[in-house]
């Protein structure tokens, strides 16, 4: 497939390297010419300059041919009018947008995108689970079933607490999407430090659940 793939921040980034993994012709676009001379080094010509928004812009980078487009931008208005603009204006058979905040669902869907993927509503529901200490849970299958978010509680025993995030070598292609600490979602920069009690949200493979369980926590 030939997938687009709008703003460049963490989830752009490794979403992208996953893509390019998988054999798939990709192409990210990122509007801060800094940002994205960062993420040329690893993705090479993988990486576009421009604002996803603008007609332009889509015809530069082929929105036409496109079979699908994922709006991860960190606005919601960016991201509805680059998914509808891809599925009026060129015709993309699939748009996936990024919701930042839940009230906008509704709205999104009612405007024709194919599929939005709320982080809020994620990790609200998260919170409301009771999940057992080192458990592994699938939440949310993606590519059929090779991709999955999965949340991992962190127990005394886990071998990570203590760490700081960049201390942590996940499998190849692996994310970590955010921390839930007391009720609160903690991004995971490089100065976040894993506690006992933490839950950690994380995409990865699905042939690399185990690997991802031996890392959190104890291997069943």
């Amino acid at each position: 497939m030939y997938v687009i793939v709008a703003g460049g921040g963490k989830i752009g980034h490794y979403l992208s390297r996953a893509l390019v993994d998988a054999n798939h012709e990709v192409l990210l676009v990122e509007k801060d010419r800094a940002r994205a001379a960062y993420l040329a080094e690893d993705l090479a010509d993988a990486v576009a300059v421009g604002d996803a928004c603008e007609v332009r812009t889509m015809r530069e980078i082929g929105m036409e041919r496109a079979d699908v487009v994922v709006a991860i931008t960190g606005d919601d208005e960016d991201n509805l009018v680059i998914c509808q603009m891809a599925k009026l204006k060129f015709d993309v058979p699939r748009a996936l947008a990024r919701v930042n905040n839940p009230e906008n669902e509704e709205l999104f869907k009612k405007l024709g995108i194919d599929t939005t993927v709320s982080s809020t509503k994620i990790i609200f529901n998260l919170i409301e689970q009771q999940i057992e200490t080192n458990e592994v849970i699938p939440l949310a299958p993606l590519q059929k079933g090779n991709i999955e978010i999965v949340e991992v509680d962190l127990g005394p025993g886990s071998p990570v607490v203590g760490k700081r995030v960049p201390q942590v070598v996940l499998p190849d292609g692996a994310l970590i999407i955010s921390i839930v600490r007391d009720g609160h979602a903690i991004l995971p920069n490089m100065d976040v430090q894993f506690k006992d009690g933490d839950s950690v949200l994380a995409l990865v493979s699905s042939d690399k659940e185990t690997d991802l369980r031996g890392i959190f926590g104890a291997a069943r």
